[in-house]
């Protein structure tokens, strides 16, 4: 994705993260606002994840992390 991102992040949000070995760490994501100017559709993770458009509502439904679906039912763009 191409486009312009805003300084300041929205919110940040953590989860536990599996690797290849089966350890498990941490991880503490900062979300930032972004105003997408174009989708490549040869994007690096294409053979595992579907791109769709959705409203944030829509997409706290779809996810398990419970602070990033708090952070996407509170969004109000800027």
């Amino acid at each position: 994705m191409r486009g312009k991102a805003k300084k300041k992040p929205i919110g940040r949000y953590t989860y536990l993260k599996e690797l290849d070995d089966g350890s498990v760490v941490p991880c503490v994501v900062e979300m930032f606002q972004v105003h997408a100017e174009e989708v490549d559709a040869k994007f690096k993770e294409r053979g595992q994840r579907q791109q769709a458009w959705v409203s944030p509502d829509e997409a706290a439904r779809r996810v398990r992390e419970i602070e990033l679906k708090s952070l996407l039912v509170n969004f109000r763009p800027r």
